[in-house]
């Protein structure tokens, strides 16, 4: 178990932010977003169960307030209980602030009176669709809530993605890490349908599944020391994943997809952090606007497909 407090470090998840969970190698924590709904909450605590695994849970309010029972069932069984907004709307970055305190607020209300009297909340947030702002994170921070982000994906929400392909890319983008917070969704059958995949996979890697819970009066913080809270060391550089010829006068994408079994790719970043930044980059990134500069160098990992002829 690790126990973390709600102030010292306000914002967590190497995808957004510059510190992380201070996890051993081989350490991986377990988060869903966007219930409860059953029957699939309930299958992925049932698996969680069977296999002894603690997992933190981001519920909407609207979701909790629908299921009472399942909500208070994901906490009986020890999991961490944190919140996702009132309603889930995917305009945090853009929307009025009063507005989004109207949702993290709403949120909390309606997790708590599903939970009742006895239930207890973590001061844990994550904000929808990961749409962060600087008002809203200080609205976060005044409240005492930890913003989390994620360290990778398994692409759980992707239209017509497979059981296989969530457990797939979970493992293999792990792998690559070593370690860090996954992001999965309990309300899609394609995810239970995963879960089985995922914990045997952890198991066989050798990865161990860590529980994170807030510091309590009788329940100090973990001891860590300030540079394992690091979530990279070194500066993120601008990646691209990018097919045909490369024009160097052209501007950078804004987007990109990173399903790295499906083309040629080639890779532009500096070689030594191409492995891990892709494995926490997810499905898709934003990157910066601009034209590229002379330090952009090809890097194309040992493990990954070879360019296509003629590619740069």
């Amino acid at each position: 178990t690790l126990v973390i407090d709600n102030t010292s470090h306000p914002r967590l998840g190497a995808q957004q932010y510059t510190e992380t969970l201070p996890l051993a190698d081989r350490e991986v924590v377990l988060t869903f977003d966007d219930g409860p709904l059953g029957p699939y909450t309930n299958r992925i605590l049932d698996l969680l169960a069977a296999e002894c695994v603690k997992a933190t849970y981001f519920l909407v309010g609207t979701m909790a307030q629908s299921n009472p029972e399942l909500t208070r069932r994901i906490q009986r069984e020890g999991h961490t209980i944190g919140t996702h907004s009132r309603s889930h709307p995917l305009t945090f970055d853009s929307m009025p602030l009063a507005n989004a305190e109207r949702e993290i607020d709403g949120g909390i209300e309606l997790v708590k009176a599903a939970l009742g009297e006895q239930g207890q909340l973590a001061p844990f947030f994550r904000i929808p669709g990961l749409a962060r702002s600087s008002p809203v994170e200080n609205a976060l921070a005044s409240r005492s809530l930890v913003t989390w982000s994620v360290d990778l994906v398994a692409d759980d929400w992707h239209r017509g993605i497979t059981a296989d392909d969530i457990a797939a890319r979970a493992l293999r983008r792990l792998e690559a890490r070593g370690r860090g917070i996954l992001l999965l969704h309990d309300i899609h059958p394609a995810t239970a349908l995963a879960m089985p995949k995922i914990l045997k996979g952890l198991k066989e890697r050798g990865f161990r599944v860590v529980h994170v819970v807030p510091a309590a009066p009788g329940r100090p913080k973990t001891y860590s020391e300030p540079q394992q809270w690091a979530a990279h060391g070194y500066k993120r550089p601008p990646v691209v994943i990018a097919e045909g010829n490369i024009d160097s006068k052209r501007p950078v994408p804004s987007r990109l997809s990173l399903d790295l079994a499906a083309k040629p790719i080639a890779a532009f970043t500096a070689a030594p952090a191409i492995r891990p930044v892709m494995a926490a980059a997810g499905e898709e990134i934003p990157l910066p606007q601009g034209l590229w500069t002379e330090e952009d160098r090809a890097a194309i990992p040992d493990d990954m497909t070879r360019p296509a002829a003629g590619m740069d």
